[in-house]
């Protein structure tokens, strides 16, 4: 039985969480929003009984996505302090709204008192991951190969095509 209060507050801890990484005008630290709202929904995906699902989400999202999305970040021009500015106004504006439409959509879903019951799986489910990845899940496992691949590809590709600082000649005096 999952503890309705831990349960609420990771809730409201992820929602937070996404609601920073989003709002931030910082690149890094909103990859590192984004790393913290993963590792927050892999514990509920444990609390829920899911851990495959929390494994990969943990170590996917979390590990991998983040790792890539710090490596872009590392290779990008920063801004002057004038496109900042003009970059932090412009995305202040976009969502401005957003922390306020989620509280009044959350509290509308709290006034109609809807519950979602899920139905849960039969208990003779497979309990072995080599069968369930291999075989009920094999879909999955092509998409998580497909995902790893295309992080692999994109950094692969940024790190190409760079320039190089020095310069066409490598750097050296003629």
């Amino acid at each position: 039985m999952i503890n309705p209060i831990l349960f609420s507050v990771l809730l409201i801890l992820l929602l937070l969480a996404g609601i920073w990484s989003v709002m931030t005008l910082n690149l890094l630290k909103s990859a590192i929003g984004l790393a913290v709202t993963s590792a927050i929904l892999s514990l509920l995906l444990f609390l829920m009984d899911a851990p495959l699902a929390g494994v990969f989400e943990l170590s996917v999202c979390a590990g991998l996505i983040t790792v890539v999305f710090i490596g872009a970040i590392s290779l990008t021009k920063p801004l002057t302090h004038a496109e900042a500015r003009v970059r932090d106004r412009s995305r202040m504006q976009r969502f401005i709204f957003l922390p306020v439409l989620i509280v009044i959509v959350g509290a509308g879903l709290y006034t109609l008192g809807l519950h979602i019951d899920l139905p849960l799986p039969p208990a003779e489910v497979e309990t072995d991951v080599r069968q369930v990845l291999w075989n009920a899940r094999r879909l999955d496992l092509v998409g998580q190969i497909i995902v790893i691949l295309a992080g692999v590809f994109g950094v692969v590709i940024l790190f190409k095509d760079r320039p190089d600082p020095r310069g066409p000649q490598g750097g050296t005096n003629s």
